[in-house]
Protein backbone atom coordinates (compact mmCIF):
# COMPACT_ATOMS: atom_id res chain seq x y z
CA UNK A 1 0.00 0.00 0.00
CA UNK A 2 0.94 3.59 -0.79
CA UNK A 3 0.88 6.41 2.10
CA UNK A 4 -1.48 8.63 1.03
CA UNK A 5 -2.65 6.78 -2.09
CA UNK A 6 -6.01 7.14 -3.70
CA UNK A 7 -8.35 3.97 -3.23
CA UNK A 8 -8.84 3.15 -6.38
CA UNK A 9 -7.30 5.02 -9.62
CA UNK A 10 -8.27 4.02 -13.01
CA UNK A 11 -6.45 5.74 -15.83
CA UNK A 12 -7.18 5.61 -19.04
CA UNK A 13 -10.06 2.85 -18.94
CA UNK A 14 -11.16 1.21 -22.74
CA UNK A 15 -13.87 -1.34 -22.84
CA UNK A 16 -15.04 -2.62 -26.25
CA UNK A 17 -17.40 -4.66 -26.85
CA UNK A 18 -17.41 -5.32 -30.76
CA UNK A 19 -17.79 -2.07 -32.54
CA UNK A 20 -19.22 -0.69 -29.55
CA UNK A 21 -17.20 1.51 -27.48
CA UNK A 22 -18.76 1.43 -24.08
CA UNK A 23 -15.72 2.99 -21.87
CA UNK A 24 -13.22 5.14 -24.02
CA UNK A 25 -9.95 6.17 -21.91
CA UNK A 26 -11.51 7.08 -18.48
CA UNK A 27 -9.72 8.61 -15.77
CA UNK A 28 -11.47 8.22 -12.18
CA UNK A 29 -10.27 8.42 -8.65
CA UNK A 30 -11.88 7.04 -5.23
CA UNK A 31 -10.34 9.03 -2.59
CA UNK A 32 -9.84 6.53 1.29
CA UNK A 33 -13.03 6.95 3.07
CA UNK A 34 -15.03 9.16 0.37
CA UNK A 35 -18.02 8.71 -1.51
CA UNK A 36 -17.74 9.34 -4.82
CA UNK A 37 -21.11 9.08 -7.20
CA UNK A 38 -20.92 8.00 -11.05
CA UNK A 39 -23.32 9.74 -12.94
CA UNK A 40 -24.84 9.37 -16.52
CA UNK A 41 -27.04 8.50 -18.96
CA UNK A 42 -28.38 5.00 -19.58
CA UNK A 43 -25.82 3.41 -21.86
CA UNK A 44 -23.09 6.28 -20.53
CA UNK A 45 -21.12 3.77 -19.20
CA UNK A 46 -21.31 3.66 -15.70
CA UNK A 47 -21.58 -0.13 -14.97
CA UNK A 48 -19.38 -1.10 -17.49
CA UNK A 49 -16.67 0.86 -15.81
CA UNK A 50 -17.69 -0.56 -12.54
CA UNK A 51 -17.83 -3.81 -13.89
CA UNK A 52 -14.08 -3.41 -14.98
CA UNK A 53 -13.11 -2.72 -11.35
CA UNK A 54 -14.95 -5.52 -10.24
CA UNK A 55 -13.23 -8.10 -12.49
CA UNK A 56 -16.57 -9.27 -14.55
CA UNK A 57 -14.39 -7.84 -17.74
CA UNK A 58 -11.35 -7.38 -18.92
CA UNK A 59 -10.19 -3.62 -20.00
CA UNK A 60 -8.91 -3.53 -23.70
CA UNK A 61 -6.75 -0.43 -22.29
CA UNK A 62 -5.75 1.23 -19.26
CA UNK A 63 -4.52 0.03 -15.56
CA UNK A 64 -6.12 -0.34 -12.34
CA UNK A 65 -4.44 0.99 -8.97
CA UNK A 66 -6.06 -0.15 -5.41
CA UNK A 67 -4.23 1.43 -2.45
CA UNK A 68 -1.51 2.56 -5.06
CA UNK A 69 -0.84 -0.62 -6.24
CA UNK A 70 -1.04 -2.24 -9.46
CA UNK A 71 -3.56 -4.80 -10.13
CA UNK A 72 -5.00 -6.87 -13.08
CA UNK A 73 -8.31 -8.45 -11.84
CA UNK A 74 -9.09 -11.55 -14.17
CA UNK A 75 -12.61 -12.87 -12.00
CA UNK A 76 -14.49 -11.38 -8.92
CA UNK A 77 -12.59 -13.18 -6.87
CA UNK A 78 -9.82 -11.54 -7.15
CA UNK A 79 -11.30 -8.17 -6.80
CA UNK A 80 -12.94 -9.79 -3.71
CA UNK A 81 -9.82 -10.62 -2.28
CA UNK A 82 -8.67 -6.90 -3.02
CA UNK A 83 -11.13 -6.11 -0.90
CA UNK A 84 -13.62 -4.70 -3.57
CA UNK A 85 -17.46 -5.44 -3.10
CA UNK A 86 -20.56 -5.05 -5.32
CA UNK A 87 -23.93 -4.27 -4.75
CA UNK A 88 -25.65 -4.90 -7.98
CA UNK A 89 -28.48 -3.75 -9.37
CA UNK A 90 -30.53 -6.52 -9.57
CA UNK A 91 -29.42 -8.53 -6.36
CA UNK A 92 -27.43 -11.38 -6.60
CA UNK A 93 -29.34 -13.37 -4.02
CA UNK A 94 -30.14 -17.19 -3.80
CA UNK A 95 -34.01 -16.64 -3.23
CA UNK A 96 -34.45 -19.99 -1.61
CA UNK A 97 -31.63 -20.00 0.70
CA UNK A 98 -31.67 -18.24 4.08
CA UNK A 99 -30.01 -14.98 4.71
CA UNK A 100 -27.52 -16.78 6.86
CA UNK A 101 -26.41 -19.03 3.30
CA UNK A 102 -26.29 -16.17 1.21
CA UNK A 103 -23.86 -14.25 3.41
CA UNK A 104 -21.58 -17.20 3.89
CA UNK A 105 -22.10 -18.58 0.91
CA UNK A 106 -18.53 -19.93 -0.99
CA UNK A 107 -16.94 -18.27 2.06
CA UNK A 108 -18.13 -20.22 4.79
CA UNK A 109 -16.41 -20.95 7.98
CA UNK A 110 -15.57 -24.57 9.19
CA UNK A 111 -15.15 -26.24 12.28
CA UNK A 112 -14.12 -30.11 11.69
CA UNK A 113 -15.06 -29.95 8.45
CA UNK A 114 -18.17 -28.84 9.10
CA UNK A 115 -19.80 -25.19 8.32
CA UNK A 116 -19.28 -23.12 11.86
CA UNK A 117 -22.84 -21.79 11.68
CA UNK A 118 -22.22 -20.03 15.67
CA UNK A 119 -18.79 -18.60 14.36
CA UNK A 120 -20.80 -17.07 11.15
CA UNK A 121 -23.98 -15.77 13.06
CA UNK A 122 -21.44 -14.21 15.22
CA UNK A 123 -19.43 -12.73 12.73
CA UNK A 124 -22.88 -11.32 10.99
CA UNK A 125 -24.22 -9.84 14.38
CA UNK A 126 -21.49 -7.92 14.77
CA UNK A 127 -21.60 -6.39 11.30
CA UNK A 128 -25.95 -5.26 12.08
CA UNK A 129 -24.35 -4.39 15.50
CA UNK A 130 -21.69 -1.87 14.24
CA UNK A 131 -24.05 -0.43 10.98
CA UNK A 132 -27.54 -0.72 13.01
CA UNK A 133 -28.80 -3.52 10.32
CA UNK A 134 -31.41 -5.37 11.45
CA UNK A 135 -30.39 -8.47 8.83
CA UNK A 136 -29.63 -10.66 11.83
CA UNK A 137 -33.30 -10.77 12.89
CA UNK A 138 -33.63 -12.98 9.49
CA UNK A 139 -30.76 -14.89 9.38
CA UNK A 140 -33.04 -18.07 9.07
CA UNK A 141 -35.53 -16.41 6.76
CA UNK A 142 -35.76 -17.35 3.00
CA UNK A 143 -34.13 -14.45 0.74
CA UNK A 144 -37.38 -14.52 -1.45
CA UNK A 145 -39.36 -13.79 1.49
CA UNK A 146 -38.06 -10.49 2.99
CA UNK A 147 -38.64 -7.11 0.91
CA UNK A 148 -36.10 -5.48 -1.39
CA UNK A 149 -34.96 -3.03 0.87
CA UNK A 150 -33.94 -5.88 3.36
CA UNK A 151 -32.53 -7.69 0.25
CA UNK A 152 -30.29 -4.79 -0.22
CA UNK A 153 -28.97 -4.81 3.19
CA UNK A 154 -28.36 -8.73 2.90
CA UNK A 155 -26.27 -7.95 -0.40
CA UNK A 156 -24.35 -5.38 1.90
CA UNK A 157 -23.64 -7.24 4.55
CA UNK A 158 -22.31 -9.70 2.29
CA UNK A 159 -20.13 -7.97 1.09
CA UNK A 160 -18.62 -6.56 4.95
CA UNK A 161 -18.52 -10.21 5.77
CA UNK A 162 -16.29 -11.12 3.03
CA UNK A 163 -13.89 -7.87 4.16
CA UNK A 164 -14.74 -5.34 1.30
CA UNK A 165 -13.00 -1.89 1.91
CA UNK A 166 -14.05 -0.58 -1.20
CA UNK A 167 -17.90 -0.84 -2.21
CA UNK A 168 -19.41 -0.56 -5.28
CA UNK A 169 -23.06 0.04 -5.05
CA UNK A 170 -24.87 -0.02 -8.71
CA UNK A 171 -28.19 2.27 -8.63
CA UNK A 172 -29.04 1.11 -5.21
CA UNK A 173 -32.39 2.86 -4.92
CA UNK A 174 -33.98 2.09 -8.28
CA UNK A 175 -35.97 -0.28 -6.41
CA UNK A 176 -36.68 1.14 -3.05
CA UNK A 177 -39.33 3.41 -1.48
CA UNK A 178 -38.81 6.65 0.20
CA UNK A 179 -38.17 5.79 3.60
CA UNK A 180 -35.81 2.84 2.45
CA UNK A 181 -33.69 5.77 0.53
CA UNK A 182 -33.34 7.76 3.64
CA UNK A 183 -32.26 4.04 5.32
CA UNK A 184 -29.75 3.40 3.06
CA UNK A 185 -28.24 6.74 2.70
CA UNK A 186 -27.62 6.64 6.63
CA UNK A 187 -26.31 3.30 5.89
CA UNK A 188 -23.68 4.63 3.64
CA UNK A 189 -22.50 7.74 5.83
CA UNK A 190 -21.97 5.35 8.95
CA UNK A 191 -19.54 3.47 6.55
CA UNK A 192 -17.77 6.16 5.39
CA UNK A 193 -17.44 7.68 8.36
CA UNK A 194 -16.10 4.28 9.48
CA UNK A 195 -13.19 4.82 6.73
CA UNK A 196 -14.51 2.54 3.67
CA UNK A 197 -14.88 3.87 0.48
CA UNK A 198 -17.94 3.72 -1.71
CA UNK A 199 -18.48 4.05 -5.29
CA UNK A 200 -22.41 5.46 -5.82
CA UNK A 201 -23.73 4.83 -9.41
CA UNK A 202 -27.05 6.31 -9.92
CA UNK A 203 -28.07 8.76 -12.62
CA UNK A 204 -30.33 10.55 -9.96
CA UNK A 205 -28.40 14.24 -9.33
CA UNK A 206 -30.64 15.17 -6.03
CA UNK A 207 -29.29 11.42 -4.15
CA UNK A 208 -26.24 12.16 -5.71
CA UNK A 209 -25.78 15.58 -4.40
CA UNK A 210 -27.02 14.80 -0.79
CA UNK A 211 -24.77 12.18 -0.58
CA UNK A 212 -21.22 12.00 -2.35
CA UNK A 213 -18.50 14.24 -1.78
CA UNK A 214 -17.21 14.06 -5.47
CA UNK A 215 -19.00 13.42 -8.91
CA UNK A 216 -17.76 12.25 -12.10
CA UNK A 217 -20.14 12.25 -14.99
CA UNK A 218 -19.97 10.02 -18.07
CA UNK A 219 -21.51 10.70 -21.82
CA UNK A 220 -21.21 7.99 -24.03
CA UNK A 221 -18.62 5.99 -22.48
CA UNK A 222 -16.26 8.84 -21.99
CA UNK A 223 -15.89 11.25 -18.66
CA UNK A 224 -16.88 14.38 -19.02
CA UNK A 225 -15.43 15.70 -15.87
CA UNK A 226 -15.45 15.19 -11.83
CA UNK A 227 -16.74 17.94 -9.70
CA UNK A 228 -17.49 18.45 -5.86
CA UNK A 229 -20.70 17.93 -4.86
CA UNK A 230 -20.74 20.60 -2.33
CA UNK A 231 -19.93 23.71 -4.94
CA UNK A 232 -22.47 22.22 -8.03
CA UNK A 233 -26.06 22.19 -8.79
CA UNK A 234 -28.28 20.19 -10.40
CA UNK A 235 -28.86 21.72 -13.58
CA UNK A 236 -24.75 21.80 -13.84
CA UNK A 237 -25.13 18.09 -13.20
CA UNK A 238 -27.96 17.67 -16.05
CA UNK A 239 -26.04 19.66 -18.12
CA UNK A 240 -23.29 17.41 -18.07
CA UNK A 241 -25.05 14.29 -18.68
CA UNK A 242 -26.81 15.38 -21.50
CA UNK A 243 -25.10 18.07 -23.20
CA UNK A 244 -27.93 20.44 -23.02
CA UNK A 245 -30.06 22.37 -20.67
CA UNK A 246 -32.77 19.94 -18.75
CA UNK A 247 -36.26 21.01 -17.74
CA UNK A 248 -36.78 20.71 -14.11
CA UNK A 249 -40.30 22.42 -13.73
CA UNK A 250 -44.19 21.45 -13.58
CA UNK A 251 -45.18 20.90 -17.33
CA UNK A 252 -47.55 23.48 -18.80
CA UNK A 253 -51.13 22.04 -19.43
CA UNK A 254 -53.27 22.33 -22.39
CA UNK A 255 -57.05 22.09 -22.49
CA UNK A 256 -59.51 20.77 -20.05
CA UNK A 257 -60.08 16.91 -18.83
CA UNK A 258 -63.09 15.66 -20.35
CA UNK A 259 -65.82 12.81 -20.35
CA UNK A 260 -65.08 9.59 -17.58
CA UNK A 261 -63.23 7.44 -19.53
CA UNK A 262 -62.25 4.86 -16.53
CA UNK A 263 -63.96 4.33 -13.75
CA UNK A 264 -63.62 1.99 -10.41
CA UNK A 265 -66.53 1.80 -8.68
CA UNK A 266 -66.39 0.04 -4.90
CA UNK A 267 -63.35 -2.14 -5.80
CA UNK A 268 -62.25 -4.66 -3.36
CA UNK A 269 -58.88 -6.55 -4.34
CA UNK A 270 -57.00 -9.16 -2.30
CA UNK A 271 -53.22 -9.72 -2.57
CA UNK A 272 -51.31 -12.69 -3.20
CA UNK A 273 -50.96 -13.93 0.49
CA UNK A 274 -55.34 -13.95 1.17
CA UNK A 275 -55.14 -10.34 2.48
CA UNK A 276 -57.22 -7.61 1.19
CA UNK A 277 -55.45 -4.75 0.11
CA UNK A 278 -57.75 -2.42 -1.70
CA UNK A 279 -60.45 -1.61 0.16
CA UNK A 280 -63.77 -0.12 -1.66
CA UNK A 281 -61.73 2.46 -3.63
CA UNK A 282 -63.78 4.49 -5.95
CA UNK A 283 -61.96 6.32 -8.72
CA UNK A 284 -62.67 7.90 -11.71
CA UNK A 285 -59.93 8.80 -14.76
CA UNK A 286 -60.87 11.60 -17.78
CA UNK A 287 -60.23 11.99 -20.82
CA UNK A 288 -57.05 14.32 -21.23
CA UNK A 289 -56.40 13.77 -17.73
CA UNK A 290 -53.22 12.10 -15.57
CA UNK A 291 -54.43 10.71 -12.41
CA UNK A 292 -51.06 9.86 -10.04
CA UNK A 293 -51.33 8.02 -7.56
CA UNK A 294 -49.04 8.04 -4.55
CA UNK A 295 -48.00 5.90 -1.28
CA UNK A 296 -45.72 3.90 -0.10
CA UNK A 297 -44.84 0.77 -1.85
CA UNK A 298 -47.49 -2.29 -0.36
CA UNK A 299 -49.91 0.07 0.56
CA UNK A 300 -52.50 -1.59 -2.50
CA UNK A 301 -51.33 0.29 -5.23
CA UNK A 302 -50.01 -2.97 -7.00
CA UNK A 303 -53.55 -4.48 -6.80
CA UNK A 304 -55.12 -1.64 -7.90
CA UNK A 305 -53.66 -1.70 -10.76
CA UNK A 306 -53.61 -4.97 -11.49
CA UNK A 307 -57.68 -4.76 -11.09
CA UNK A 308 -57.87 -2.21 -13.20
CA UNK A 309 -55.54 -3.93 -16.04
CA UNK A 310 -57.22 -7.27 -15.79
CA UNK A 311 -54.25 -8.85 -14.11
CA UNK A 312 -56.09 -9.81 -11.04
CA UNK A 313 -59.73 -10.20 -10.14
CA UNK A 314 -61.37 -8.21 -8.20
CA UNK A 315 -63.41 -9.79 -4.93
CA UNK A 316 -65.96 -7.29 -5.77
CA UNK A 317 -66.87 -3.86 -7.14
CA UNK A 318 -66.42 -3.19 -11.02
CA UNK A 319 -64.48 -1.61 -13.59
CA UNK A 320 -65.61 0.03 -16.33
CA UNK A 321 -64.04 1.92 -19.86
CA UNK A 322 -66.04 4.37 -21.70
CA UNK A 323 -69.73 3.76 -20.06
CA UNK A 324 -69.28 -0.46 -20.61
CA UNK A 325 -68.45 -2.76 -17.47
CA UNK A 326 -65.47 -4.76 -18.05
CA UNK A 327 -64.84 -5.74 -14.67
CA UNK A 328 -64.86 -9.68 -16.59
CA UNK A 329 -62.97 -9.15 -18.91
CA UNK A 330 -59.53 -10.87 -19.49
CA UNK A 331 -56.06 -8.66 -20.05
CA UNK A 332 -56.05 -9.63 -23.67
CA UNK A 333 -59.93 -8.47 -24.06
CA UNK A 334 -58.61 -5.03 -22.20
CA UNK A 335 -55.47 -4.13 -24.30
CA UNK A 336 -57.71 -5.01 -27.23
CA UNK A 337 -60.38 -2.88 -25.79
CA UNK A 338 -57.49 0.10 -25.65
CA UNK A 339 -56.32 -0.16 -22.03
CA UNK A 340 -52.22 -0.12 -22.43
CA UNK A 341 -50.25 -0.81 -19.11
CA UNK A 342 -46.61 -0.08 -18.02
CA UNK A 343 -45.55 -2.85 -15.25
CA UNK A 344 -44.04 -2.01 -12.06
CA UNK A 345 -41.59 -4.87 -12.55
CA UNK A 346 -39.64 -4.61 -16.15
CA UNK A 347 -38.25 -7.62 -16.04
CA UNK A 348 -40.76 -9.94 -15.01
CA UNK A 349 -43.91 -8.24 -16.29
CA UNK A 350 -42.58 -6.16 -19.23
CA UNK A 351 -40.02 -8.33 -20.70
CA UNK A 352 -39.50 -12.03 -21.57
CA UNK A 353 -35.56 -11.21 -21.49
CA UNK A 354 -34.82 -13.94 -23.54
CA UNK A 355 -36.86 -12.52 -26.46
CA UNK A 356 -35.58 -10.48 -28.74
CA UNK A 357 -36.31 -6.90 -28.84
CA UNK A 358 -37.67 -7.57 -31.96
CA UNK A 359 -40.26 -10.22 -30.64
CA UNK A 360 -40.97 -7.95 -27.33
CA UNK A 361 -42.41 -5.23 -29.68
CA UNK A 362 -45.20 -8.00 -30.12
CA UNK A 363 -45.93 -8.56 -27.00
CA UNK A 364 -49.61 -6.98 -26.45
CA UNK A 365 -50.21 -6.68 -30.29
CA UNK A 366 -50.45 -10.54 -31.21
CA UNK A 367 -54.19 -10.30 -32.47
CA UNK A 368 -54.26 -6.30 -33.31
CA UNK A 369 -54.13 -5.00 -37.15
CA UNK A 370 -51.47 -4.71 -38.99
CA UNK A 371 -48.81 -6.80 -36.20
CA UNK A 372 -51.70 -9.95 -37.06
CA UNK A 373 -54.34 -10.87 -39.10
CA UNK A 374 -56.39 -14.26 -38.52
CA UNK A 375 -53.70 -15.57 -36.67
CA UNK A 376 -50.98 -15.00 -39.13
CA UNK A 377 -48.02 -12.61 -37.71
CA UNK A 378 -46.70 -9.30 -39.84
CA UNK A 379 -42.92 -9.86 -38.96
CA UNK A 380 -42.30 -6.72 -41.65
CA UNK A 381 -44.60 -4.34 -39.43
CA UNK A 382 -43.57 -5.43 -36.18
CA UNK A 383 -39.94 -5.09 -37.27
CA UNK A 384 -40.90 -1.46 -38.52
CA UNK A 385 -42.68 -1.21 -34.87
CA UNK A 386 -39.71 -2.61 -32.75
CA UNK A 387 -37.35 -0.36 -35.38
CA UNK A 388 -39.72 2.98 -34.47
CA UNK A 389 -39.38 2.17 -30.90
CA UNK A 390 -35.65 2.15 -30.65
CA UNK A 391 -34.69 5.38 -32.61
CA UNK A 392 -37.52 7.53 -31.34
CA UNK A 393 -36.74 6.37 -27.64
CA UNK A 394 -32.98 6.19 -28.33
CA UNK A 395 -33.01 2.16 -26.86
CA UNK A 396 -29.01 1.10 -26.54
CA UNK A 397 -28.06 -1.03 -27.94
CA UNK A 398 -29.73 0.06 -31.07
CA UNK A 399 -30.30 -3.52 -32.33
CA UNK A 400 -33.70 -5.33 -32.61
CA UNK A 401 -31.86 -8.80 -32.85
CA UNK A 402 -30.43 -7.70 -29.03
CA UNK A 403 -32.22 -10.16 -26.35
CA UNK A 404 -33.21 -7.80 -23.70
CA UNK A 405 -31.47 -9.52 -21.09
CA UNK A 406 -28.75 -7.79 -22.20
CA UNK A 407 -30.04 -4.15 -22.19
CA UNK A 408 -29.66 -2.30 -19.31
CA UNK A 409 -32.65 -1.47 -16.61
CA UNK A 410 -33.13 2.06 -18.26
CA UNK A 411 -33.17 1.12 -21.88
CA UNK A 412 -35.87 -2.27 -21.13
CA UNK A 413 -38.14 0.42 -19.54
CA UNK A 414 -37.79 2.79 -22.46
CA UNK A 415 -38.50 0.00 -24.58
CA UNK A 416 -41.35 -0.99 -22.81
CA UNK A 417 -43.04 2.42 -22.57
CA UNK A 418 -42.74 3.06 -26.21
CA UNK A 419 -44.41 0.32 -26.76
CA UNK A 420 -47.01 0.44 -24.61
CA UNK A 421 -47.73 4.16 -25.93
CA UNK A 422 -47.42 2.68 -29.84
CA UNK A 423 -50.21 0.67 -29.19
CA UNK A 424 -52.10 4.17 -29.16
CA UNK A 425 -54.51 3.66 -26.45
CA UNK A 426 -57.78 5.26 -24.49
CA UNK A 427 -56.09 4.77 -21.29
CA UNK A 428 -52.93 4.26 -19.83
CA UNK A 429 -51.73 2.83 -16.88
CA UNK A 430 -47.93 3.53 -15.84
CA UNK A 431 -46.66 1.88 -12.85
CA UNK A 432 -42.98 3.63 -12.39
CA UNK A 433 -42.67 4.84 -15.83
CA UNK A 434 -39.56 6.04 -15.36
CA UNK A 435 -37.91 3.80 -12.82
CA UNK A 436 -34.43 2.97 -13.37
CA UNK A 437 -34.25 5.38 -16.09
CA UNK A 438 -32.09 8.80 -16.70
CA UNK A 439 -32.30 12.41 -16.61
CA UNK A 440 -32.72 12.84 -20.39
CA UNK A 441 -35.16 9.90 -20.96
CA UNK A 442 -37.15 11.04 -17.70
CA UNK A 443 -37.74 14.13 -19.55
CA UNK A 444 -38.23 12.58 -23.10
CA UNK A 445 -40.85 10.22 -21.06
CA UNK A 446 -42.48 12.77 -19.52
CA UNK A 447 -43.07 15.12 -22.62
CA UNK A 448 -44.66 11.62 -24.42
CA UNK A 449 -47.16 11.31 -21.29
CA UNK A 450 -47.95 15.01 -21.51
CA UNK A 451 -48.95 15.16 -25.21
CA UNK A 452 -51.12 11.58 -24.82
CA UNK A 453 -52.62 13.76 -22.12
CA UNK A 454 -53.12 16.88 -24.56
CA UNK A 455 -54.64 14.57 -27.04
CA UNK A 456 -57.16 13.18 -24.77
CA UNK A 457 -55.84 9.89 -23.49
CA UNK A 458 -56.91 9.46 -19.26
CA UNK A 459 -53.13 8.34 -17.93
CA UNK A 460 -53.18 7.11 -14.40
CA UNK A 461 -49.55 7.23 -13.11
CA UNK A 462 -48.32 5.06 -9.98
CA UNK A 463 -45.05 6.43 -8.80
CA UNK A 464 -42.88 6.43 -6.06
CA UNK A 465 -41.41 9.68 -6.68
CA UNK A 466 -43.21 12.93 -5.36
CA UNK A 467 -41.42 15.02 -7.46
CA UNK A 468 -42.20 13.21 -11.15
CA UNK A 469 -45.80 12.76 -9.32
CA UNK A 470 -46.53 16.89 -8.96
CA UNK A 471 -44.79 17.25 -11.95
CA UNK A 472 -47.55 15.21 -14.24
CA UNK A 473 -50.57 14.93 -12.42
CA UNK A 474 -53.93 16.98 -12.62
CA UNK A 475 -54.64 15.21 -9.61
CA UNK A 476 -53.08 13.18 -6.66
CA UNK A 477 -55.04 10.56 -4.94
CA UNK A 478 -52.93 9.10 -2.14
CA UNK A 479 -53.01 5.93 -1.44
CA UNK A 480 -52.69 4.10 2.74
CA UNK A 481 -53.76 1.08 3.86
CA UNK A 482 -55.51 0.23 0.39
CA UNK A 483 -57.66 3.21 0.75
CA UNK A 484 -57.09 6.59 -0.95
CA UNK A 485 -56.84 8.83 1.69
CA UNK A 486 -56.88 11.93 0.45
CA UNK A 487 -56.88 13.55 -3.20
CA UNK A 488 -55.13 16.85 -3.67
CA UNK A 489 -54.39 19.30 -6.04
CA UNK A 490 -50.48 18.99 -7.08
CA UNK A 491 -50.29 22.84 -7.36
CA UNK A 492 -51.50 22.93 -3.32
CA UNK A 493 -49.12 20.79 -1.88
CA UNK A 494 -45.70 20.18 -0.91
CA UNK A 495 -43.53 16.93 -1.06
CA UNK A 496 -43.76 17.20 2.90
CA UNK A 497 -47.52 17.65 2.72
CA UNK A 498 -47.75 14.08 0.38
CA UNK A 499 -45.06 12.44 3.11
CA UNK A 500 -48.08 12.94 6.22
CA UNK A 501 -50.74 11.58 3.94
CA UNK A 502 -48.70 8.73 2.69
CA UNK A 503 -47.91 7.90 6.85
CA UNK A 504 -51.74 8.15 7.48
CA UNK A 505 -52.01 11.49 8.66
CA UNK A 506 -54.92 14.14 7.35
CA UNK A 507 -53.74 17.41 6.10
CA UNK A 508 -55.46 20.66 7.44
CA UNK A 509 -57.19 21.93 4.49
CA UNK A 510 -55.69 25.63 5.02
CA UNK A 511 -52.21 24.16 4.97
CA UNK A 512 -52.69 21.93 1.97
CA UNK A 513 -53.88 24.77 -0.37
CA UNK A 514 -57.50 24.26 -0.02
CA UNK A 515 -59.92 21.49 -0.87
CA UNK A 516 -59.59 20.99 -4.53
CA UNK A 517 -63.38 19.96 -4.84
CA UNK A 518 -64.15 23.40 -3.92
CA UNK A 519 -66.22 21.84 -0.81
CA UNK A 520 -66.30 23.95 2.45
CA UNK A 521 -63.60 22.61 4.74
CA UNK A 522 -66.31 21.42 7.38
CA UNK A 523 -67.81 18.89 4.74
CA UNK A 524 -64.61 17.25 4.33
CA UNK A 525 -65.09 13.53 5.61
CA UNK A 526 -61.00 12.65 5.45
CA UNK A 527 -61.16 11.49 1.87
CA UNK A 528 -63.35 8.02 2.82
CA UNK A 529 -64.88 8.81 -0.71
CA UNK A 530 -62.70 9.88 -3.70
CA UNK A 531 -63.12 10.22 -7.59
CA UNK A 532 -62.96 12.14 -10.44
CA UNK A 533 -66.26 13.93 -9.74
CA UNK A 534 -65.13 15.67 -6.98
CA UNK A 535 -62.49 17.81 -8.88
CA UNK A 536 -64.83 18.40 -11.92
Amino acid sequence: MTRNAPAVRLNGITKRFGDVVANDGVDFTLEPGSIHALLGENGSGKTTLMSVLYGLYNQDEGTIQIDGEDQMFESPRDAMDAGIGMIHQHFQLVKPMTVLQNIVLGHEPTANGLVDKDDAKADIEAICSRYGFDVDEYLDTPVEDLDLGTQQRVEIVKSLYRGAEILILDEPTAVLTPQEVDSLMAVMNDLRDDGRSLIFISHKLDEALEIADDITVLRDGAAVGTVSAATTTEQDLARMMVGREVLFDRLDREGEPGAPVLEADGLRVTGDRGREQVSEVDLTLRKGEIVGIAGVQGNGQTELVEGITGLRPPDSGTVSLRGTDITNRSRRARIEDGIAYVPEDRQTEGLVQEYSLRRNALLGNQTVVPYATEGIINWDAVDDHAESIIEEYDVQPPNPDAEAQSLSGGNQQKFIVGREIGHEPDVLVASHPTRGVDIGSIEFIHDQLMSLRDNGIGILVVSSKLEEIQKLADRIAVMYEGEFIDIVDPDAVSESDLGLLMAGQSLDVSEAGGSVDGEDESDRDGGDDIDGGVAA
